[in-house]
């Protein structure tokens, strides 16, 4: 049904392993969102933090890491960018062969609080003794915040007639801004919300291979939902510490993208229930492959594009924020098409009861998307193969007897093989538009990480 234009093979001197190339930084990140999300009430830091003390790929924010260190120094406005925190003096304490205490340094900075007296927000600083600013505190008057330099000012400027062009070949600095490892803690932090509230949506008792937060705390539903929300609002006031409007819109662009994606997915069986059998099946896949826009591929799509924001590339003047779009937009697809693939290869042929602890190596209960009546890319595909499978699509696997029969159907077609090239070919996409970056570690991670996304196994 879905037809693609052919791609040709693409052949890079990739990095094997693109987290180990920025290990200690994505550890940093790691340890840096425990300590955002530390709250006045314990119980409220205790689910905060549930899920970033569970293993993780941090694919969001490596995402980010890998495009500033591939873009970083090419855009127009770069030495703009990077002059505001040599104005700081932080590489005076930190030489350029220490990167990345340069970058938590530079962070510390972007802790302090855009009012003037941080107390009144009631926020907690990590600059600051958190049992004192974390909390009210009647003697919060007693130490008044040092100024804030200036911040630095993104350029505004009309956008060209035509789409960018590349003049020459630019020198990458293969360095990060403290702005961006800021923005790859902020988009964990939103993914990490979402998570939050999608397993009190879907009930889902797993995550991560533990009880999901619903399950593990009381009052769990309610608890998840004001965790959720929490992180978001933590979120929301780092991100508008970024001073770059453009990177802040985008971000909050987010929330709004992974709204409407649950409620495209919640809706799927209405929408395509009328009209001729090829004309439903296109709907559905249309609808299915905006959903998957939505929910997974706009994260990373729009982190992308804020972290070369960040770096100083300025839209309309430069090319470099349309490459990191179409980047993380393909990988995106990519890496939740094979997702689809893997609920089904990694799981049992018999769906475990709600209680049943038994889960795939994704970490979450087997044959979830079924048993949530979603049609993905692989039932999409079968019901071309085995005509019956429209009508369980159609009323969203809800009879007894349906998950395990569409899985069998699936099974017996050649869906996932079909679904695993189409994930190849948004991969492939993904090198492509990347092909015109300068040479850095940078290029040759996020060359990396499209290779890793299309051959995990979890």
């Amino acid at each position: 049904m879905l037809r693609r234009a052919p791609l040709r093979r693409i052949t890079t001197n990739a990095l094997s392993s693109p987290h180990a190339h920025l290990k200690p930084h994505l550890a940093h990140v790691r340890q840096t969102l425990l300590t955002l999300l530390t709250a006045a009430s314990p119980a409220l830091t205790e689910g905060a933090q549930y899920y970033f003390l569970q293993p993780s790929k941090l694919l969001r924010p490596l995402l980010v890491l890998l495009f500033s260190q591939a873009t970083n120094g090419v855009g127009k406005a770069w030495e703009k960018k990077r002059s505001f925190w040599d104005t700081l003096q932080i590489s005076e304490t930190y030489p350029d062969e220490d990167t990345l205490q340069y970058v938590v340094k530079g962070e510390r900075f972007l802790d302090r609080s855009l009012t003037q007296r941080p107390s009144v927000l009631n926020d907690w600083n990590p600059i600051l003794d958190p049992h004192k600013h974390g909390m009210f505190d009647p003697d919060y008057w007693d130490e008044l915040p040092q100024p804030i330099p200036p911040s630095a000012k993104s350029l505004s400027s009309p956008p060209q007639n035509g789409p960018p062009r590349i003049e020459q070949l630019p020198h990458v600095v293969n360095e990060i801004l403290p702005t961006q490892m800021r923005l790859a803690e902020i988009l964990e932090l939103i993914h990490a919300a979402s998570l939050l509230h999608d397993d009190v949506i879907d009930a889902a008792p797993l995550r991560r291979g533990v009880p999901s937060a619903p399950w593990a705390f009381q009052p769990g539903a309610k608890m998840s939902v004001m965790t959720g929300t929490f992180i978001l609002g933590r979120a929301s006031a780092l991100l508008s510490r970024l001073d770059d409007p453009n990177a802040i819109e985008l971000v909050a662009s987010i929330v709004r993208c992974l709204v409407e994606g649950e409620v495209l997915q919640m809706g799927v069986g209405a929408e395509v229930d009328v009209g001729a059998v090829d004309q439903r099946r296109q709907d559905a896949w249309n609808i299915y492959l905006q959903k998957t826009y939505m929910k997974t591929a706009s994260l990373m799509a729009k982190g992308c594009r804020a972290a070369v924001s960040l770096g100083g590339c300025v839209d309309g003047q430069d090319v470099w924020p349309e490459i990191a779009y179409a980047y993380g937009r393909n990988l995106g697809i990519s890496f939740q098409l094979v997702d689809d693939v893997l609920d089904f290869t990694q799981a049992p042929a018999v769906s475990p009861s709600p209680t049943s602890t038994e889960t795939n190596t994704l970490g979450k209960p087997t044959n979830a998307d079924l048993t949530l009546g979603l049609a993905t890319g692989p039932a999409l595909y079968a019901s071309e193969t085995h005509p019956q499978l429209s009508a369980l699509i159609e009323r969203r696997f809800n009879e007894p007897g349906d998950v395990e029969l569409a899985r069998n159907l699936i099974l017996d077609s050649d869906a996932l093989d079909r679904t695993k090239k189409l994930a190849k070919e948004y991969a492939d996409q993904a090198l492509r538009v990347i092909e015109p970056l300068p040479p850095s570690e940078g290029k040759r991670g996020l060359e990396g990480l499209v290779e890793s996304v299309v051959k995990r196994v979890n």
